[in-house]
């Protein structure tokens, strides 16, 4: 009976041993903290475009960019006001990419961008503003397929209230050297459900030789309305012009234009070729 219980003592203890061994030998584990993925970009989730390209991709998707482009060249029919009175009236032709440009005037007189310089015709017709023209209004109407165009820099903002309806707002600057006018910027208003663009604040500092300082303190809105198909891509046939704040939005009406005669165009021919008889405008 002792042998016995001798016996179980020492297995015991045993037992005790090898539990103390076991404890001794259990690899140290250290504490490794989770890192959490993060969305280049400002992304909404797993592989989505960040929130900007989001609103941009949305805009283009809206408006078919991807049909627009796959036309050459496109028309329409323009007639602008300002304070009640006529500031251009006549036919623009225009590569879909903006490359080309062509204004005929009311007064028989025309604006030809070959894709490098700008020509007047005749060369005494009036110059007065002829750069502008061939620039500004192209890109209005153009303007929602340039969003993705090299140079482009964007900025989510606030929702604004336009009309009723409270839209979708980001701003759109310039890197150094782009265009006319690399300091001009735009806050675009998108629709929240169609996704159209429906307007755009901007100053213009086309000839202001770097000093913004009076385009800043007094912006410019364009209102787009009147959508209708042509191709089945809808395209706005009347702009309204306003006054505009950041804090009040649109303020006072300044112009409106009217916009016909949209037509797609495959064949240019020597269209956007120097028409004679002209003179560059710088």
């Amino acid at each position: 009976m002792k042998r016995i219980t001798l016996i179980l003592i020492t297995l015991g203890l045993l037992a005790c041993d090898q539990k103390k061994k076991e404890e001794k030998v259990v690899p140290e584990v250290k504490e490794e903290i989770e890192q959490i993925p993060v969305e280049a970009d400002g992304g909404i989730g797993d592989g989505a475009l960040s929130i900007t390209n989001h609103f941009i991709k949305s805009i283009e998707k809206a408006h078919k960019k991807e049909k627009f482009l796959k036309h050459k060249a496109i028309s329409f029919d323009i007639k602008i006001l300002f304070n009640g009175k006529e500031h251009l009236e006549g036919k623009i032709t225009m590569l879909t990419n903006s490359s080309k440009i062509k204004i005929d005037k009311k007064d028989n007189s025309s604006l030809v961008y070959d894709g490098e310089k700008v020509y007047l015709h005749p060369a005494d017709a009036n110059d007065k503003g002829a750069r502008f023209d061939m620039f500004t209004w192209t890109y209005f109407f153009g303007f929602p397929y340039k969003f993705s165009d090299p140079g482009t820099k964007w900025e989510m903002q606030e929702d604004r209230k336009l009309g009723n309806k409270i839209h979708s707002t980001a701003k759109l600057t310039f890197e150094d050297g782009i265009g006319d006018a690399p300091d001009d910027w735009y806050v675009i208003y998108a629709d929240p459900d169609a996704k159209l663009l429906k307007a755009a604040a901007y100053i213009v500092t086309f000839g202001s030789d770097g000093d913004i300082s009076k385009a800043e303190a007094d912006p410019h809105a364009i209102q787009y309305k009147d959508f209708k198909p042509v191709d089945g891509i809808l395209f706005a046939t009347a702009w309204e012009f306003y006054g505009w704040t950041a804090e009040k939005g649109m303020t006072d009406k300044l112009g409106e234009a009217t916009v016909s005669n949209i037509t797609f165009i495959e064949d240019t021919g020597n269209l956007f070729d120097d028409p004679g008889n002209s003179k560059i405008i710088e």
